[in-house]
């Protein structure tokens, strides 16, 4: 859910700051990487339910280390907004 409402808000920021194309190319690609990281983190979920239904210590790290590969990409995500939008920001709040 809130993937979705990150990508309203940076194409609403895209028209009301007018990114360049290579600017809103790299939002673009970053967003799209959070909701592919979103699917794989939820397919390797789905997968290890499957395969293992009860409690199993080597199914949570794996489910672990998934969750925490789609924490890294969106914290990338979020230093990339900003590294775009903070100087847009700031010249505007001036």
């Amino acid at each position: 859910m809130g993937t979705f409402f990150c990508s309203y808000l940076c194409n609403y920021g895209r028209i009301f700051f007018r990114l360049s194309a290579v600017e809103w190319s790299v939002i673009l690609l970053t967003i799209g990487l959070v909701f592919a990281m979103e699917a794989v983190n939820t397919a390797i979920e789905k997968i290890a339910d499957m395969i293992s239904p009860e409690y199993n210590e080597t199914i949570k790290q794996i489910k672990d280390l998934a969750a925490g590969a789609v924490l890294f990409v969106a914290i990338a995500a979020a230093i990339t907004g900003l590294l775009i939008f903070a100087p847009k920001v700031i010249s505007f709040l001036q």
